[in-house]
């Protein structure tokens, strides 16, 4: 079995705080292994996570010009 990773390690990876992570855990958001002594990820868990949410090319937004005056 692979390594499993710590928060610190995540974080890091995915270069946001470790309380970003610690509330995505709470609310169920990004899959992990919860042990006696933590919390810790797959990172193969975390890469089909990531590629669920990708997204290609730009977010369009309809803005109505005559809201902006």
């Amino acid at each position: 079995m692979k390594k499993l990773l710590k928060i610190s390690e995540l974080r890091e990876l995915l270069e946001v705080s470790c309380r970003a992570i610690y509330e995505w855990v709470h609310i169920g958001f990004i899959p992990h292994y919860k042990f006696p002594k933590g919390v810790r990820f797959k990172l193969l868990d975390i890469e089909q996570w990531m590629n669920k949410r990708k997204k290609h090319g730009r977010v369009k937004y309809k803005i109505d010009i005559h809201e902006l005056k």
